[in-house]
């Protein structure tokens, strides 16, 4: 029989194994072929991103992109039900509340990895099957090709819970067409399956059944150049017969969301909504005033900035944004009321529109000297 002592170390090593399983199963990194994978493997949280997450995906991103064996990287979600629900909001709540160190490096090592992605020198593809917001997106959204299925659910909720669409949403955003993504950004709209496509968020259209098989050939490619994993995508896309006919969901409304949302203020926004009066602009006025009045009025000049900016630049500008948050009321406010208590009814502080100075959204904005995010 083994003596007390000894039994606990026996203990201590197979807790120790356990752990290090069990970080290891949070995201799955694997060659198969010529390609890495990258499986986010958190069904139960919906594959939402942690620091832990983080830290094993950017080096592995950094590896394959050196080696001349790996010629593509496909990135997925476990479960059926979410490629990534976003950031894990949770932990960073609870790190801001004590000024733990957390709230500061989540967003810089997030940022660095969507920045990686961004700038990958090998094809990178994202499978965005279910969904896919906030942190999700971030993981997706800069990387070559993204592939919707009629699964996939995408938006940019931040507004409603004191944050702002971070993840390089500023560089993004304001590039899709029109003002789509303003209209998405301040209200947090929900766009789903083909749509998630015609908005430009993602490059190809597939059905989520057919993902095993694509992922097979992706892997099979001999020499995966950017053009092969384009024809081989598009000739899955066109194959693809689920909501062919649909409209964009968006395109009735095509008109108004670019004048509307072309105002420069949140307040000029808000009073050419009420001027419009149609079912649709009333619509997005009660939803806009659901929102964090500091947080609409941040994102509105995050994404009037950001759509002259590098990714680079953009990242640094979201980078301040966010830990001023980390210093503010409606962070952890709207986590409280939309995450936590679920009462859906946060007070936010100041509660109008008119209260946030032009001062304090400037203060948000500026350098923070040594603390700033080096990419």
């Amino acid at each position: 029989r083994l003596k007390p002592f000894n039994r606990l170390q026996v203990i201590l090593q197979h807790l120790k194994m356990y752990k290090h399983i069990d970080s290891a199963a949070e995201v799955l990194l694997e060659k198969k072929g010529g390609a890495g994978i990258i499986t986010l493997n958190r069904p139960k949280a919906l594959n939402a991103l942690n620091l832990s997450m983080i830290q094993q995906i950017y080096p592995q991103i950094k590896t394959w992109e050196q080696d001349p064996e790996t010629f593509l990287i496909i990135i997925k979600g476990t479960g059926g039900k979410a490629f990534c629900a976003g950031g894990d909001i949770r932990a960073i709540t609870d790190a801001g509340k004590v000024g733990d160190r957390l709230a500061q490096d989540f967003f810089r090592e997030e940022y660095i990895l969507n920045n990686a992605i961004g700038t990958c020198k090998k094809p990178y593809v994202a499978l965005i099957d279910g969904i896919t917001m906030g942190g999700g997106v971030g993981l997706s959204v800069h990387g070559h090709f993204r592939v919707a299925t009629e699964k996939t659910l995408f938006a940019m909720p931040e507004t409603a819970i004191g944050l702002f669409p971070d993840v390089g949403g500023g560089y993004f955003l304001p590039r899709l067409s029109g003002k789509i993504g303003y209209y998405l950004a301040l209200t947090g709209c929900r766009l789903k399956g083909r749509d998630v496509l015609k908005a430009g968020i993602a490059t190809h259209f597939v059905e989520s059944e057919k993902l095993p098989d694509l992922e097979k050939d992706l892997i099979a490619l001999k020499s995966a150049s950017k053009e092969n994993i384009a024809d081989l995508l598009n000739s899955y896309h066109v194959q693809s017969k689920i909501d062919q006919e649909k409209k964009f969901v968006l395109d009735e409304h095509m008109e108004k969301i670019n004048s509307l949302f072309s105002a420069n203020s949140m307040e000029e926004i808000v009073k050419k909504l009420k001027q419009d009066g149609s079912p649709f602009a009333m619509k997005q006025l009660e939803t806009i005033n659901k929102m964090s009045p500091t947080s609409l009025k941040m994102t509105l000049r995050q994404l009037r900035e950001g759509a002259s900016m590098s990714l680079q630049d953009v990242l640094t500008m979201e980078y301040r944004l966010s830990q001023a948050c980390m210093k503010g009321h409606d962070f952890y406010e709207g986590v409280r009321a939309v995450l936590i208590d679920k009462d859906q009814s946060p007070r936010w502080k100041p509660a109008a529109l008119e209260e946030v100075s032009d001062e304090f959204v400037d203060s948000c904005f500026k350098p923070l000297g040594n603390n700033d995010l080096k990419l």
